[in-house]
């Protein structure tokens, strides 16, 4: 017993001591700030959380969910970020800081959207899950639709425009890596979905084309000379038609933003 009450002293001992044990809330939040201002994510996290059950019930604990939500993106942590703004959000639905929380989702979402389409540059393309894109897209519309007048309501119909053109081009590269490999039925399929899911964006231009093309080398005539038709009317001065590719064809459309 002596050695074990020994042990459980020696142990106490070791224990840091919690420095912010006699801060105010305030003094919590000012510090996290200071910290969060400086990119010291790790220690901006742990002082928000404190915060949070330092100051339960009031404004500022609410402050310091969505502070520390910004934190864990900041630091590439999008799962806790997302877990973050999804239980600030469930807790306060009624919260004058919901069209924030809805536009840093939908942020969180976007950073990790870029990331997943960052794989195109390389020639052995495969399916990639798109949740990320579509999750972003879903937050910002509903920033958009609820919160019109909100001061984030324009960026986020901004990166819904390119969300969505994104997606379609997507939709295109693969099409076109599949006309490339000789899989043209691959090549229709998915030149069909862009122009069946998506419309007025400038992928459907090469959509179009690669669903010529495909027909063509699939021996179709009447679907090759159809598809013609409806290019030759929607886009009459298509670089595509009359040279075969667009020009500035080859600049990574994924810099655009």
């Amino acid at each position: 017993m002596a050695i074990a009450a020994s042990a459980l002293l020696a142990a106490c001992s070791s224990t840091p001591d919690d420095k912010t044990a006699s801060w105010s809330p305030n003094k919590i939040y000012a510090e996290a700030k200071d910290e969060l201002s400086s990119g010291a994510y790790d220690k901006a996290i742990p002082l928000f959380e404190k915060l949070e059950g330092r100051a339960a019930g009031t404004p500022l604990a609410q402050q310091a969910q969505l502070e520390k939500a910004y934190a864990h993106y900041k630091a590439g942590e999008q799962a806790q970020a997302l877990a973050t703004l999804d239980r600030f959000m469930k807790l306060h639905p009624s919260s004058p800081a919901i069209d924030y929380a809805l536009y840093l989702k939908g942020i969180v979402n976007f950073n990790d959207n870029l990331g997943m389409f960052a794989f195109l540059s390389r020639q052995d393309l495969s399916e990639r899950d798109q949740k990320a894109a579509k999750e972003s897209f879903e937050a910002f519309k509903e920033l958009a639709t609820r919160y019109p007048d909100s001061r984030y309501a324009s960026d986020a119909r901004s990166r819904m425009t390119y969300i969505v053109n994104s997606l379609a081009q997507y939709e295109v590269h693969v099409a076109r890596f599949y006309f490339s490999r000789g899989a043209y039925v691959a090549a229709v399929n998915r030149a069909q979905s862009a122009l069946t899911d998506y419309q007025d964006v400038p992928a459907l231009e090469e959509a179009l084309f690669i669903l010529l093309r495909s027909y063509d080398a699939l021996g179709l005539t009447q679907l090759r000379d159809d598809t013609r038709r409806v290019m030759e009317k929607s886009y009459p001065q298509s670089e595509y038609l009359s040279r075969g590719a667009k020009s500035g064809q080859d600049s990574p459309w994924w810099k655009l933003w």
